[in-house]
């Protein structure tokens, strides 16, 4: 072999190798830093919270906060920082849980476009899962208690390179919210190609809720899978194809080996290894799927509907939080009174002056939050580098003695910016961030 095809051959490996690392978009850099700062102010909230409350009389009630901060956020997100360092980066036929574990299995493939894909579900009989949102989460309490169907539910997020999923299908069972065949698409990033070079659009993981319970692993409330995945991958093409003839289907024949694992739930499920690829790309669709111009203006309750929850809890967090200080600031022994007593040296004007740049900031901050609402990227952006600021700004001011953090105000005020801080870091607030039509 010749030096020129040796280098040629180094080359060709190289690209390859790069293509199975799936490197991170220079979008996504900002939501990683964020999500690491999120969660280092709720290892700090947990610490405060378990000092100010273990040193009272009531040490015992402090004990539910601490645990549920560290249970359900602190753990939760280091298990996450530390299974992208673990886990590998490229893809080998695993979904990942939000918390970074291993989940379902990637069992089936699509060719075509996003509006062939959603056509070819529609007359499937599939519906579009809804998303995490105020009114969803409410629908899910109701069709819980009430036993009602609930067709569109939503689905958890599960993560394929380094992002949630781009749509989910659900088919209920008899009306049934606790059992449903479901189904998560990613598109594939451009030119990726499938270890042993095929190439397709969109990869999907397919599985079958049979019940809810608590999770094995995390404790939390979650659907309880089918073992048997390749069932309802199965069920997946089969469906598409029955509901239109221009779908095709070529299979991979052991594409992995068949194995047993668990997902992120603790459930056992087993495959055969084969990959189906779906070709939908000679499906018409009669009515065009266009994204929504923006030209509409959309109402409150319309921007509240559409933003995923953790969006608007964020929101509604600032507004909190920023009615608080600006009583405590107004109201306070330390604050206005002080400042109007010390006018008599540094000027009224500057007091004023004071007030009116803090009133500011604080009516910023809340623009700031209903932009996001809206899905607009920037005001994310600066709203969750001054909330970071802020708890900084506390955090070395309790450092250096100025101020005690016991179970008082400031405590509940850095308390509720940590929350909102990891609200606004979570990966659906991110997802909408980038992705909403309104900018």
């Amino acid at each position: 072999m010749s030096s020129d095809e040796a280098a040629q051959g180094h080359v060709q490996r190289r690209r390859w190798a790069i293509q199975l690392q799936q490197p991170i978009p220079p979008a996504r850099l900002f939501d990683q830093i964020a999500f690491v700062i999120g969660t280092a102010a709720a290892v700090w909230m947990a610490i405060i919270t378990a000092i100010g409350g273990f040193r009272g009389a009531g040490a015992v009630v402090w004990v539910i906060p601490v645990w549920a901060i560290t249970a359900y956020v602190v753990l939760p997100r280091l298990h996450r920082i530390l299974s992208d360092l673990y886990v590998p980066g490229y893809f080998f036929g695993r979904t990942r849980t939000a918390d970074g574990l291993l989940g379902d299995p990637v069992n089936l493939c699509v060719d075509g476009s996003a509006a062939q894909l959603d056509h070819a579900m529609m007359q499937a009989g599939w519906h579009r899962a809804d998303e995490i949102t105020v009114a969803s989460a409410w629908g899910i309490i109701v069709s819980t208690l009430t036993r009602r169907s609930y067709s569109s539910a939503p689905v958890s997020a599960l993560m394929l390179f380094r992002r949630r999923h781009d749509v989910a299908y659900e088919q209920e069972v008899a009306g049934n919210p606790k059992q449903r065949h479901h189904v998560r698409f990613w598109h594939c990033p451009p030119k990726w190609l499938l270890p042993g070079g095929a190439a397709t659009d969109w990869l999907g993981a397919g599985t079958y809720d049979t019940d809810i319970r608590l999770s094995f692993f995390t404790l939390q409330v979650t659907h309880r899978i089918d073992e048997n995945t390749d069932v309802e991958r199965d069920h997946v093409v089969s469906s598409m194809r029955e509901a239109n003839l221009a779908v095709t289907v070529r299979l991979l024949r052991n594409f992995t080996t068949g194995y047993h694992a668990r997902n992120g739930g603790g459930d056992r499920f087993i495959t055969d290894g084969d990959l189906p690829i779906v070709d939908v790309s000679a499906v018409e669709v009669p009515d065009p799927h266009t994204a929504p111009d923006g030209s509409g203006e959309p109402s409150a309750a319309e921007v509240i509907q559409r933003a995923p929850l953790t969006t608007t809890v964020a929101a509604f967090l600032v507004l909190l939080v920023s009615v608080i200080q600006l009583i405590d600031f107004l109201c306070s022994a330390t604050g206005m009174r002080d400042l109007l007593a010390q006018g008599v040296q540094v000027g009224r004007g500057t007091v004023m002056v004071i007030l009116v740049l803090f009133c500011a900031f604080k009516v910023l901050q809340l623009l700031m939050s209903w932009l996001v609402l809206r899905g607009w990227r920037r005001p994310r952006t600066m709203l969750i580098i001054l909330l970071a600021l802020e708890i900084l700004a506390v955090a070395i001011d309790y450092h250096d003695g100025g101020i005690a953090l016991g179970l008082n105000w400031t405590l509940f005020t850095a308390s509720v910016q940590c929350l909102a801080l990891l609200a606004l870091s979570s990966e659906s607030s991110g997802a909408w961030a980038r992705q909403s039509p309104w900018q």
